[in-house]
């Protein structure tokens, strides 16, 4: 199995495109950075390339829907849902339409090109709109089990998809159920509650803390941001000593926020956020070069367990 989440959004969908012929795929001029032009090649009269226009796309995709498509579309995750964000409300999902989005090149792992290509954003955005469906997979294993999701199942959903290679953490036997989520390791009385790369790292935080201090920590994966198992999470946090979220966002409107919501009054733990602390990215020689600037590391996971 790939372990890039891009190649493995393409290629779901080819091999979904080869029984289902509502699959269509949209792009705005980046398919061979999302790996939707895997989808053109295998099938040029189900593949549209709208140009540099985000919100005619979206505009697009919605009357594809109500032709009975299944329209796919995608962009760098600043720019879908970032420029065609009005489309999305009003187009997609009020009507609750049946079209999927995936936002490319998410959080900071479009390192060399700075701010405005890296979403730190894309989650509190999706998640604040009625009818959307929200996901963060923590590797390209899960990535293909949500692109198969979204594709037999109605509705307005936005997946969000890494742009450098992730390790494979997650189980290819286990079913993809929207909600759920996954203890990764069940030990210790710190949860850590992580999602999109922040998983491997917490699980990387994990075998520091064992090995170097003795030290056990749960570690669960949260690849449905919305809806989110509430009943799930308030048994884990009942047992908490204390919880930590991890992603690669904004540290508001995010996962900590939505493990905040669902845990309500119910949890007396403390909850400690790690994420991008209010701030737009920048450009960097390389990925790990931001990771570790902005505080998203395995170290930061190991300090802020410490310092519980």
């Amino acid at each position: 199995m790939t372990n890039s989440q891009r190649n493995a959004y393409g290629e779901t969908l080819v091999e979904l495109g080869r029984t289902n012929k509502e699959i269509v795929v949209l792009e705005a001029d980046l398919g061979k950075s999302t790996m939707g032009n895997l989808f053109e090649q295998a099938y040029p009269d189900r593949f549209y390339e709208m140009g540099i226009a985000e919100a005619n796309m979206a505009s697009v995709a919605a009357g594809l829907s109500l032709s009975g498509k299944i329209p796919f579309f995608a962009s760098f995750a600043a720019f879908c849902p970032g420029r065609c964000y009005d489309q999305i409300r009003t187009s997609i999902c009020i009507p609750s339409l049946n079209v999927k989005i995936c936002g490319s090149s998410a959080g900071l792992s479009d390192y060399g090109d700075g701010s405005t290509h890296q979403s730190i954003d894309d989650i509190a955005i999706m998640r604040v709109l009625p009818n959307m469906h929200v996901f963060s997979p923590a590797d390209a294993i899960e990535t293909a089990k949500i692109v198969r999701y979204m594709a037999a199942n109605h509705g307005p959903m936005y997946l969000r998809v890494n742009r450098n290679p992730l390790p494979n953490i997650t189980d290819e036997s286990s079913s993809f159920v929207p909600g759920d989520i996954t203890v990764m390791k069940d030990e210790g009385e710190v949860a850590v509650f992580a999602t999109g790369i922040m998983v491997s790292k917490a699980l990387e935080a994990a075998e520091q803390l064992k090995d170097e201090f003795g030290i056990h920590i749960k570690v669960i994966n949260v690849p449905s941001i919305k809806p989110l198992n509430i009943t799930q999470v308030q048994e884990i946090a009942q047992s908490a000593k204390a919880i930590i979220t991890a992603e690669e966002h904004n540290i508001y409107g995010g996962l900590g926020d939505a493990i905040s919501h669902a845990i309500g009054n119910s949890c007396p733990a403390k909850h400690v956020r790690i994420g991008i602390n209010d701030k737009f990215g920048t450009s960097a020689e390389n990925y790990d070069i931001l990771i570790n600037a902005y505080g998203l590391s395995a170290t930061e996971i190991v300090n802020a367990v410490r310092n519980i």
